[in-house]
């Protein structure tokens, strides 16, 4: 089983495909929380040349609620992180498999939520 789903879009700037993504995410209830530039990060820490990488901490916050009130170390699982890096033609988006990603949480609930948002994300990969 693949830990994420994945495609390239068209784009020229990685500002301008996350910002693509961030706008897809939200019409499927999601919020960007954070992000982390690894080019940045890579380039400060380690004086090393990266390619444009971010990663998108994305939430819903109604699955998240349902998630933490059904297992209280979900905060360990969550949110779900996305990815945007520049590709030979354009950026790709990589995106956690929630599924994947909670397979060994022992919670009827968890499991249940996990398939609505991989649902949601995959949706938003569609629409981009």
């Amino acid at each position: 089983m693949a830990y994420y789903f994945s495609k390239t879009i068209p784009s020229d700037s990685l500002d301008e495909a996350v910002n693509k993504v961030a706008d897809v995410l939200k019409t499927q209830g999601f919020g960007i929380l954070a992000e982390i530039d690894f080019q940045k990060v890579l380039k400060a820490k380690l004086d090393v040349d990266y390619r444009p990488y971010k990663v998108l901490f994305a939430c819903n916050p109604p699955a998240a609620l349902k998630a933490l009130n059904a297992d209280q170390y979900m905060g360990t699982l969550l949110p779900c992180n996305v990815i945007v890096q520049q590709a030979k033609s354009g950026f790709d988006v990589g995106i956690i498999d929630p599924v994947a990603a909670v397979k060994e949480v022992p919670s009827e609930v968890v499991q249940e939520l996990s398939t609505e948002i991989k649902a949601k994300l995959q949706q938003a990969l569609t629409d981009l």
